[in-house]
């Protein structure tokens, strides 16, 4: 039998209710890890539950409203009281809306910087306040419109690009009390956000992975179980001298 690569470790991640951070906590907890998820569809959250339960280890669910620091702050709290300690960060948590620089109107702007940058921003700060005594490792979901964007995606390219300094930031100046934040560049997937995103739009699944499918280098999306080995490794021991790093998962698009 295979020895859990993240046997015994606690690990936050700030959405957890859908799409990769879903997937990535169920495959967290089959690794050993306990989890501490926050998000606000309850009904998920349960079915994650069970998932994390019937790999045999042990899940918190907390709803969050990220846009209030305090949601931020009660993620770790819980994972500390139940737990002890905070071993990793998986923030995954991100809104992508329609907004180009000429029509992203203030509303929109705030919205996403307070989910994408400010949320990722704060808890950060309480992975790296309860980090210093024993070290861990953050994640920081990117996309490749950090390096420019699309036209309509100004205010998300703007939100990712910041994260990229954020992890530099924390790589550059906490790697002497062994934490770590690696960016961790996300492809096109079709996530439930994305598919319901497209079918308002008029666009089926199938016409969406169709027309991906000759636009993506490697022919196809990838799908939230793509990214999983790379988390795993981002969080496990394996990485331990990895800080600092942008880790590209993309079908090998790149804007």
């Amino acid at each position: 039998m295979k020895p859990l690569r993240l046997d015994n470790k606690v690990i936050v991640i700030s959405s957890g209710t859908k799409g990769v951070g879903k997937a990535a906590a169920v495959a967290f907890a089959a690794e050993g890890a306990k989890i501490v998820f926050g998000g606000r569809d309850e009904n998920s959250a349960k079915e994650v539950l069970r998932s994390i339960e019937e790999n045999n280890s042990e899940g918190v669910f907390v709803y969050t409203d990220l846009k209030n620091i305090s949601s931020c702050a009660l993620l770790f709290e819980t994972a500390v009281n139940r737990y002890g300690k905070v071993d990793g960060l998986f923030n995954y948590a991100g809104i992508t809306p329609i907004s180009s620089l000429e029509t992203c109107d203030e509303q929109t702007f705030d919205d996403v910087m307070s989910i994408n940058f400010k949320a990722a921003f704060f808890c950060c700060q309480n992975a790296v306040n309860y980090m210093k005594d024993n070290g861990g490792s953050i994640v920081l979901t990117g996309s490749a419109h950090a390096w420019g964007g699309q036209k309509d995606r100004a205010a998300y390219a703007c939100s990712k690009g910041a994260l990229i300094t954020l992890m530099e930031h924390i790589s550059h100046n906490y790697a002497v009390e062994k934490i770590r934040c690696n960016y961790l560049t996300l492809g096109w997937t079709p996530t439930e956000g994305e598919l319901q995103f497209r079918e308002s739009l008029g666009e089926s699944e199938k016409q969406l992975r169709s027309r991906a499918s000759k636009v993506l280098p490697m022919g196809r999306m990838c799908e939230p179980n793509d990214y999983i080995e790379g988390l795993i490794y981002l969080m496990s021991d394996q990485s331990k001298m990895m800080t600092g790093s942008i880790f590209r998962i993309t079908a090998g698009e790149y804007i």
